[in-house]
């Protein structure tokens, strides 16, 4: 496994227990909208590739039923363990979760109908061969279903000059951030994924808008995703007044309750593999 993916094995496995528990609605919603952008079918076999703790598994199984299956896989070995927590209390007994990489999964079930990935791709450090394997592992006319954000994160974006002097250079990768090439436009997404082989290709946008109790309640969540590689890469003797140049920047968003609100364009890829 090379250092990035590495990275992102342990970002993930740090981040699972709080991942998607800390009483915001963020995961769910982007979710259930890939889920039904996919329209799954009873008796279809899907794909979940980077299920972290599950957020599209469970609708997925509850859409192809007892006739269907889900598979889902993920980097982290914590997550791969929280997954199959959330499956067991939903009571569902069409999924199996297992430790896959994305990037090269290695599996031999049948050709399914279906793959899902929410807010994965831009993790991996090739995406277009990602891609291109993952249409190898559809059957002819299978479709593919991603969301990734449509735009960088609005706190991000305006606490940029409080982390750079402290980011690596993967965190500052346009890749990435999202601010330029493919993940970057619909049509840089439509792109890639024709670029690897898919047809009938569409991106769509929506929005989701978590809110928040306060700034305090914001850091939380920051800390339990992908965000905390940001507070992470600030060393010990400066964390102080980047936290609190951060925290002014966030509490310029509250609303007159208090609460603060954080909206996060989503765009919504399909494509499917020619007949």
């Amino acid at each position: 496994m090379d250092a990035a993916r590495a990275g992102v094995q342990r970002l993930f496995d740090t981040i699972a227990g709080t991942y998607d528990q800390v009483e915001v609605d963020f995961f769910q919603p982007i979710a259930a909208g890939l889920v039904e952008a996919l329209d799954p079918a009873p008796g279809e076999h899907a794909l979940v590739m980077g299920c972290g703790r599950g957020a599209e598994v469970v609708p997925l199984a509850a859409a192809v039923g007892s006739t269907g299956r889900v598979l889902a896989v993920d980097l982290s070995s914590a997550m791969v363990e929280q997954c199959r927590k959330v499956v067991a209390q939903a009571g569902v007994d069409n999924v199996e979760v297992r430790q896959g990489d994305a990037q090269e999964p290695e599996l031999d079930e049948p050709p399914f109908n279906l793959i899902a990935s929410s807010l994965v791709l831009f993790f991996l450090p090739q995406p277009q061969a990602a891609l291109q394997t993952w249409l190898s592992l559809l059957r002819p006319g299978g479709r593919l279903g991603l969301s990734t954000f449509r735009g960088s994160d609005p706190v991000l974006e305006m606490a940029h000059d409080a982390f750079a002097p402290y980011l690596p250079a993967d965190l500052l990768d346009a890749r990435t951030t999202g601010a330029r090439g493919s993940f970057a436009s619909d049509a840089g997404m439509t792109g890639l994924l024709r670029a690897a082989g898919f047809v009938d290709v569409q991106s769509v946008g929506s929005t989701v808008s978590p809110v928040f109790r306060d700034v305090e309640h914001w850091y939380e969540f920051s800390m339990s995703v992908g965000m905390r590689q940001y507070w992470e890469s600030v060393p010990p003797e400066a964390i102080a007044g980047v936290r609190d140049e951060v925290f002014a920047l966030v509490a310029q968003l509250a609303t007159s309750d208090g609460t603060i609100q954080v909206p996060f364009g989503v765009r919504y890829s399909l494509g499917r593999r020619p007949l």
